[in-house]
């Protein structure tokens, strides 16, 4: 069995957007710019060997990149919506307090006083924070739904993350949690 909190071998760095220009560079949405200098290894979608970004322009909120094997439109035009992914020894080290979210899916979360309040199954981006998405084990899979807890990644709201006994602590008076 593969360790859950072990690092993967590659890291989100953008999805592929819409074509620019004609030599088949194209945007990059959500791009990690620190992951899509000139010279980089990328993957593309589902691909099993990675190309290299040849070109980067754009800024670092809209970057532009052109990646090997790449020369027209029709080649920018095949990668858009597909997920860039780079080799994870290339990423920024974290920081203290910081984690990648496959060390934080599949971890149980409890309230401080010890209930069980369900499993992190996803970490979520929204505008004003990054908020784990927290199952009941009775529910059904998919994207966060009605009956998901989510939990923001503040301190007032994390008591505790401790990813290798794969167990979240979080406040329950925070939260706003009845005693149901």
């Amino acid at each position: 069995m593969t360790d859950p909190s072990a690092p993967p071998e590659r890291i989100f760095a953008g999805t592929a957007g819409k074509a620019h220009g004609l030599d088949g560079s194209f945007y990059v949405v959500g791009g990690v710019p620190a992951l899509l200098e000139k010279g980089a290894e990328l993957w593309v979608g589902a691909e099993a060997e990675p190309r290299t970004v040849e070109r980067r322009a754009g800024t670092d909120a809209k970057p532009i990149v052109r990646l090997s094997g790449a020369s027209s439109r029709n080649d920018a035009d095949a990668f858009r919506g597909l997920d860039l992914q780079a080799p994870v020894a290339e990423a920024a080290p974290l920081g203290d307090d910081e984690y990648w979210a496959h060390q934080l899916v599949g971890c149980a979360v409890t309230a401080r006083e010890g209930r069980a309040l369900g499993e992190v199954v996803e970490l979520m981006a929204l505008p004003s924070c990054e908020v784990l998405v927290v199952r009941d084990p009775g529910a059904e899979g998919g994207p966060a739904g009605p009956d998901d807890l989510l939990v923001p990644m503040v301190k007032d709201a994390i008591v505790e993350i401790d990813p290798e006994g794969r167990r979240v602590v979080v406040d329950a008076e925070f939260l706003a949690l009845d005693e149901t």
